[in-house]
């Protein structure tokens, strides 16, 4: 049996995790994140996902660049894995591998990368780049993950794709674990599901329902079959663990009545053109509401929401649809996250000791 491996939004955008007025005791700045960094490797958090963002949108006025925090991060821990996220578009896949292959260096192999490709229409015209069709947009994130994998595996690269072309390339050093760097990608239409078959080791989910995660984790494993290929599945939940049921769900109702409504609005506005912009309809955030864009990533969908032990309860049952990580969110960083760690992944790892003793897939 397989342990479920946990994540972390690493907030490093100003305004939290959440498109609210709400005060949040989360800070965004490198001291804040050095300390969650090494709060969560203790208490038991695998991996950190920091946070692509260059403009300011849903409240995020500040934004600190992904690669190079991780990269700081990188030389004051110890065992957490830092996955950093990319917009192909804004960075040359080349130039990239070299700045991933250089962090795992730092870090001992423990790199990684999540390839996003990409909602936000005035990232891409303010920096004068080209805003691709949806399709297109997965398109090149294939060619830019291609492209990553030759650099970190051959000794020289020559590559012939429709947005890349690269000639006898070399790239050292590699990645110092066995020439390998987990490529992360999220999603949800028919492109972005061909996309993780072909090419991403993990695909990344929104929040959902059981039928939507169920629905999703079917479809990319039939597609990743006909690849002969595998890939693992992470799905966003946004986390409020409190004594008591009612406390939780209070906390949750006031999130959302304390809302930034033009943030959230604007937020909207972008996401849904993006999504209902795939040819099916179907990408993500196309059928999110106005409470469940206050997390913009669905994050309440998930259903984290109770005491220590109703949360651990829904992550085994989380596990069970297929889930193999969980991303996590929180309003304040500077306490939920060690108490997460404390309270939480202790319950989750004696629930999954419990199926192994029973003999339950899990």
């Amino acid at each position: 049996m397989s342990y479920l491996k946990f994540a972390y939004w690493v907030p490093n955008v100003s305004g939290g995790l959440v498109v609210s007025k709400l005060p949040q005791k989360t800070g965004w700045d490198f001291k804040a994140n050095k300390r969650y960094a090494q709060i969560a490797e203790q208490v038991g958090f695998e991996y950190a996902l920091l946070q692509t963002r260059f403009i300011a949108s849903y409240g995020a006025e500040n934004q600190l660049e992904a690669a190079s925090l991780g990269s700081a991060l990188a030389a004051v821990t110890e065992k957490i894995n830092l996955i950093s996220a990319l917009h192909p578009g804004l960075w040359h896949p080349a130039v990239y591998a070299k700045i991933l292959s250089t962090i795992d260096n730092i870090s001992g192999g423990r790199a990684a990368v999540n390839v996003v490709s990409g909602w936000f229409k005035g990232e891409f015209t303010a920096f004068g780049e080209h805003w691709l069709e949806h399709d297109e947009r997965y398109r090149r994130s294939e060619e830019f993950i291609e492209v990553l994998k030759s650099l970190w595996t051959k000794e020289q690269t020559t590559y012939r794709g429709d947005f890349y072309q690269i000639s006898d390339a070399p790239s050292k050093p590699k990645p110092a674990n066995n020439n390998s760097i987990p490529v992360f990608q999220g999603g949800n239409s028919k492109a972005a599901r061909k996309m993780a078959a072909k090419v991403s080791d993990w695909y990344f989910m929104n929040g959902n329902t059981n039928s939507g995660i169920q629905e999703q984790i079917e479809d990319v494993k039939k597609l990743a079959e006909k690849e002969r290929r595998e890939v693992k599945f992470a799905l966003n939940g946004f986390v409020i663990v409190r004594d008591t049921e009612q406390e939780a769900i209070d906390q949750l109702e006031e999130i959302v009545s304390e809302a930034n409504e033009d943030a959230v609005n604007d937020f909207r506005d972008a996401v849904q053109q993006a999504g209902a912009s795939s040819k099916e309809g179907e990408g993500m955030w196309a059928d999110s509401s106005f409470d469940d864009l206050v997390q913009y990533n669905d994050g309440f969908k998930t259903g984290l929401i109770g005491t220590a032990e109703q949360v651990a309860n829904r992550i085994i049952e989380l596990k069970q649809l297929g889930v193999d990580l969980i991303l996590t969110g929180f309003l304040n960083y500077d306490e939920e996250l060690e108490a997460f760690g404390k309270k939480v992944i202790p319950l989750v790892r004696e629930k999954e000791e419990e199926l192994k003793r029973k003999g339950v897939a899990a």
